[in-house]
Parts: C-alpha cells; structure tokens; sequence
C-alpha cells in the first residue's frame, strides 16, 4: 500500500457518516494513513417504500459493494444488520469492531417508558421485528399500543414523536449513542422484552478480498468476541431463510463465571407482527473458537426454532 489517502465508501446518512467517521480515525491509527470518506447513495436512501416492501436484504448495501468492486473505494462501512447473511466471494468482511449497545430505546413524549404509555398510545417503527415482540409484551402485560409502520432517519423518526404524531418511536441505541443524542432515550428496552436485530449494533468494514495488506491493516480492528456474537446471530437468520427485514430477533452473549468467560448464549424469537405468535427459544455452548463453530451455534438454534413452527410466521421467506 501507498502513503496516498484510504477512501472509505459510506451512506450519507448523519448516523451513516458518524459511523464511518470513527472508523476512519481508527483506519488512520493502524495504517498511518489518511482517510477520506465517499459518499455514495443507496436504493435504501432513496426509496420512501417500507424496508418490507423493497426486500430489506442488501437495499443499503448493494451500492457500496458495487463501488467497492469498481475500485470506487477501498473498503466501506455497514451496520452489519444490513448485511446479506450470505458473503460474496470477492469480498472480505475484513473487521467487526467492538459491539455498541445492542438494545432497542423508546423515545416518548413526556418522558414517558414503555410501559407506561397511556391506553392506545402510538408507538413508530419501521421494522416487523419490533412490532413483534412490542406486541407480544403488551399482550402479555395488559398494555394497549398501536404500532404505526414509519421510515426515515432518527430526526425524521423523533420529529413524529415531537410533532405529536405519534406517542413514541422505537430506535437503536447504538445509533443514538453514535451521533451523541442517547440523552433524549426515555426509555432502555431490556433484551428480555425485545431481542435486537442480528448485528445490531455492530460495524462491518469490507474490502476487496483480493487486496490482503488491506485485508490484514483493517483486522487489526476486529473484535473477536463481537465477530462470534454476530456470526452465529446471522447464522440463525440464514438457517431461517430470513432477510433483515423479517420479524426475527437475535442475540448472543458470553456468559461469565467471575473473570472467566464460560460459554456462549444464543438467544432466538420470530413472531408474527401482531406479536399473537411467538417461538421464542435459546441455546448455550462454549465460547465458538471459529467461523464454523459459531455458525453451528446459529444453524443449531434455528433447527429447533423451525422444529416449533417458526417458519410459518415469517410471512415472506427470502429467497
């Protein structure tokens, strides 16, 4: 590699640019090189079509991938949620950084928690997979919501809740976190109520698989620990046959006995977006020392998962 600049291909989102903005100083730390950031439009960015509707698998994707292919850019920034579950060959997903907050935050009016919405209230979200599991919990617990299907960015999304359109929006903390607005969180949802989406909160940073002094500068950013979190929580959603947009949850998280990391738990639920029916189920295993062993954590849950019926309450299965 030359001392010339890095160019890193990124969305033009804030959230979007803030993120590929903390990549990009840690890229110049262990390269010694400087980074510009690109920025390129997705078909994601530009459609005002429900991430249902559009597909939701690589909408945000696609176009950074292409630049990145075209020799546009050398690597690029994603949420990893966005990622297709299946990896092109020419591609490397050269680093998973350490995870942010994976949790799913309410933003209400008057301060207000989730569960103290009043009877009826309106709460905004974009994805079946929120919807789910918010109405599975306000079932269970006697609470009377609306889930409102919205898009757009966090101003746009906080903007309906400002306005008075809507009670309350759901958003990722990881994202409000990143462009310094986590203060305006009214309320944390603990992962017992609502699974994360598989990688959310993570950053995927990819380059050209055939660029190997790249591959291995951008490795230096790459958090183990998260990398196996992440890959047997998109093993699931692969097993399932799910894209991103579908009303799956996941999350896996290392289980301590004091300083010692004991085993890996695998947490899974697909529902119906009236939340009316759930599969619902874990699974725990020593700590995935490779890609196969984490995928097999993921591929094993999801077997049970479809073995409950999950299958049927996807809707849509990709193809």
């Amino acid at each position: 590699m030359t001392d010339n600049a890095l160019r890193l291909g990124t969305r033009r989102s804030k959230l979007a640019m803030a993120q590929s903005g903390l990549v990009a100083e840690a890229v110049s730390r262990v390269t010694g090189r400087p980074v510009e950031l690109v920025e390129i439009t997705t078909y994601g960015d530009v459609s005002r079509e429900a991430l249902a509707q559009i597909g939701g698998t690589g909408v945000f994707v696609t176009a950074l991938r292409d630049a990145l292919l075209r020799g546009e850019v050398d690597f690029a920034v994603h949420s990893l949620k966005d990622l297709p579950t299946s990896q092109p060959e020419d591609l490397a997903l050269a680093a998973v950084p350490e995870r942010e907050d994976p949790r799913d935050v309410i933003v209400a009016r008057d301060a207000l928690k989730f569960t103290d919405l009043p009877r009826g209230a309106r709460v905004g979200t974009g994805s079946p997979r929120r919807m789910a599991q918010l109405n599975a919990y306000a079932r269970a617990h006697g609470l009377d919501i609306e889930t409102v299907p919205i898009r757009g960015n966090i101003d746009t999304r906080v903007g309906y809740v400002r306005e008075g359109r809507l009670d309350a929006v759901v958003l990722a903390a990881a994202g409000l976190n990143r462009i310094g607005r986590i203060d305006e969180v009214t309320d944390f949802l603990s992962v017992d109520t609502v699974l994360p989406a598989p990688g959310q909160g993570a950053l995927a940073i990819e380059c050209a698989a055939d660029n190997a002094a790249l591959v291995a500068a951008l490795g230096e950013l790459d958090d183990p620990s998260t990398r196996a979190a992440v890959t047997a929580e998109r093993s699931l959603l692969a097993a399932l046959e799910a894209g991103c947009s579908a009303p799956v949850g996941a999350l896996a998280d290392l289980l301590a006995d004091g300083p010692n990391v004991k085993e890996m738990r695998l947490r899974g639920v697909v529902g119906t977006t009236d939340g009316s029916r759930m599969v619902q189920l874990s699974t725990t295993g020593p700590v995935p020392q490779t890609h196969e062993q984490a995928t097999a954590l993921g591929r094993e849950l999801a077997a049970e998962m479809l073995a409950q019926g999950a299958a049927g309450l996807m809707g849509e299965r990709a193809l």
